[in-house]
């Protein structure tokens, strides 16, 4: 895959150059900011799914389907990227300002198999693409803005909602709801979407089972191959609880040594945790890594209303504390953060170097 010339050259060149001079920000949580909008069964509709069904679509291409009753769209986040493009749009907006270098695609859910839990699985590469051309403008327009520090669009791959290593059913063990093929196949069409509609980098983020990961990754290998061209991967993983494990049962160390075939651009940790909780599995993948390392931390713990309440000054104090001790090339915000949360932490992170790459100072030496 990495014997492949660059899609973009140009655009790597230009985020290669941006690592080497300082930490970049990536943006913080979609949902969060969506659920401020308080959007209820008709606002997710917007006109086009008004009436239950996909306006758009045909009964003979077997897309136009009827929601009776058990069907509700409310909660379907990335759906609000073809009903309400201006919310989304809204969103990447403020976190390039707050000043993130980086903006995450709300693809999260955008696969066949996620969607189909609404019946919508027929809008997976419409949603990826759509998701990456709103990402795009947004760094397009800001960039042009602030010519000496590009944006860029991050085509986000999430987890899926079935695990390809792990039974669903507690009374069978050996029982699989979905298969590695599948998983692949999902992820091959997401990527499309998302490469098509100009994202710069695909992160496999907030990985929960490296089963999922393996097949993402093989899926990208495979679409990379067929257009002759790559893009840059980033691989992001989930460390459930303070187990310090994966859901899938990895340390740090297992899953990082499970997905650096890939030779990402770089390799970290998201969600579930606070910034303080991932810290040790962060210096782990700082100790290890021979790409870059990222975090994107959750806004602390949830409380008993699954609010998430640390301050934008706490989380960006604890980060800093990762960045002066050389921890991070890149780092920004899962659930329950804000543009506040981003633009504290950028600050935070300002004067602070990027981490070394091992490799880098091999070369350097020799």
């Amino acid at each position: 895959m990495n014997t492949l010339p660059w899609l973009h050259p140009d655009r790597v060149a230009a985020l290669e150059q941006a690592l080497r001079q300082r930490i970049l920000i990536i943006d913080g949580a979609m949902g969060t900011m969506l659920q401020a909008h308080h959007l209820d069964e008709e606002g997710f509709r917007g006109e086009r799914f008004e009436h239950g069904h996909d306006g758009h679509a045909h009964a003979h291409d077997g897309h136009a389907h009827d929601h009776p009753g058990g069907c509700d769209l409310k909660g379907n986040n990335d759906l609000l990227t073809l009903t309400r493009p201006e919310i989304i749009r809204g969103v990447h907006d403020a976190y390039l300002e707050a000043g993130a270098d980086l903006v995450e695609t709300n693809t999260f859910n955008s696969t066949r198999i996620s969607q189909s839990d609404y019946k919508l699985q027929h809008l997976a590469h419409e949603l990826n693409l759509e998701g990456a051309k709103l990402a795009r403008a947004a760094c397009d327009a800001m960039t042009a803005k602030t010519p000496q520090q590009p944006r860029f669009v991050i085509g986000v791959l999430g987890p899926t909602s079935r695990t390809a290593s792990l039974s669903p059913d507690v009374n069978d063990p050996g029982f699989r709801n979905v298969t590695f093929e599948e998983l692949a196949a999902n992820y091959t069409e997401a990527a499309s979407g998302l490469i098509d509609g100009g994202a710069d980098v695909i992160m496999v983020e907030t990985i929960f089972d490296t089963l999922n990961a393996k097949a993402a990754l093989f899926a990208l290998s495979e679409l990379f191959h067929q257009r002759g061209a790559r893009v840059p991967v980033m691989i992001s993983g989930t460390i459930t609880d303070r187990s310090g494990r994966t859901l899938s049962g990895q340390t740090a160390e297992a899953f990082y040594y499970s997905v650096r075939h890939a030779q990402p651009l770089s390799v970290g940790f998201n969600c579930a945790l606070g910034a303080e909780d991932l810290r040790p599995h962060i210096q782990t993948l700082a100790n290890l890594a021979e790409s870059c390392v990222s975090t994107h931390p959750n806004a602390g713990l949830p409380n008993a209303f699954a609010e998430y309440d640390e301050s934008p000054e706490h989380m960006a104090g604890v980060i800093a504390g990762f960045a002066r001790d050389g921890l991070l090339n890149l780092v920004g915000g899962c659930c329950g953060t804000t543009p506040a949360h981003i633009r504290a932490i950028a600050e935070a992170v300002r004067d602070c170097a990027p981490r070394a790459l091992p490799c880098v100072d091999q070369a350097e030496a020799a």
